[in-house]
């Protein structure tokens, strides 16, 4: 049976996310209007000194870790004496670093500004490897939050093997008990039946789709449907609309990109990082709470 899930506050609101969570979404949410607060406060950064800041940035990285002294930074960097000499300098004439006991340390600022170098590298990598995916989600990306997906796993379709996401998606409900999720179109190919068995059969799922889906599984699998249903194996919701496709494994999560002609699966991002997993949930509960439950759409149950 599918366990009852819904441990949302009494208010209907999502539950808190771990500071790290909260933090980053508070950056999403307040990254649009933070040229206009730059504006505000009449204080830019220079762009070269930004520019300079980029440039010693994995001194800054290295520095992170533990305080260094001058070779130690040579041999972690693999640099020379005079590069090393002029990097320091530079870092410790911007209040960046101090030197104690021989060694170099960050200072307070030091380490916000290494910190948040790192962050602007993982999160220009992450948009470089996941232009497939924001290709297909269109505007709606603006829901999507870069940073959890930073190692994803991304599988796209080839001309010469245009099932390749689907595959993987398959071979992730394959390994999974459970599987919760919503989607824009059919998770998989209606016709695909190593999918559908352990949807009627084989797992403990739970599905938001929009109404026309809900009702074109039903059409497809009329008896199987309703019987996975009464037994417990699979619970139905429908929205309006839905943003993309996500679905959430025992162990890993994933996001779904689909061509808008075809409805075929163009791109699957999927990761086990604790963090993307917590997003996931918590987007889940999100759009879960503005859904209803299949029993109230008794024309697609009969």
């Amino acid at each position: 049976m599918v366990p009852n899930r819904d441990d949302r506050p009494n208010d209907g609101r999502p539950p808190p996310g771990s500071p790290v969570l909260e933090a980053i979404l508070e950056n999403e949410r307040n990254r649009r209007y933070l040229g206009e607060r730059l504006e505000a406060a009449g204080d830019r950064v220079d762009m070269d000194l930004l520019g300079d800041i980029v440039r010693h940035g994995p001194v800054l990285e290295a520095l992170l870790t533990e305080p260094l002294d001058r070779r130690e930074i040579e041999d972690r960097l693999d640099i020379s004496r005079a590069t090393s000499h002029r990097y320091v300098q530079w870092l410790d004439e911007q209040g960046l670093v101090e030197k104690v006991d021989g060694r170099f340390q960050l200072t307070w600022r030091g380490a916000v500004t290494g910190e948040e170098i790192l962050r602007f590298e993982a999160n220009v990598r992450a948009a470089q490897r996941l232009t497939p995916l924001l290709d297909a989600i269109c505007d709606d990306h603006r829901d999507f939050v870069l940073e959890p997906f930073v190692d994803s796993t991304i599988t796209t379709a080839e001309p010469d093997d245009p099932y390749r996401p689907v595959e993987r998606f398959v071979a992730l409900v394959r390994d999974s008990e459970t599987l919760r999720g919503f989607n824009t179109t059919h998770m998989a190919p209606l016709a695909l039946e190593e999918f559908h068995r352990q949807l009627f059969e084989d797992s403990d799922t739970e599905l938001i789709y929009v109404p026309s889906t809900a009702e074109r599984l039903f059409e497809t699998h009329p008896e199987r449907a309703r019987t996975a249903i009464e037994d417990g194996h699979l619970v139905l919701r429908t929205r309006d609309e839905l943003p993309y496709g996500l679905a959430i494994f025992d162990g890993r999560v994933g996001i779904g990109g689909y061509d808008e002609a075809t409805g075929l699966m163009q791109v699957f991002v999927d990761t086990d990082a604790p963090i993307a997993r917590e997003w996931a949930e918590r987007v889940y509960a999100s759009v879960r709470e503005d859904s209803e439950p299949l029993e109230e759409r008794s024309d697609l149950m009969h």
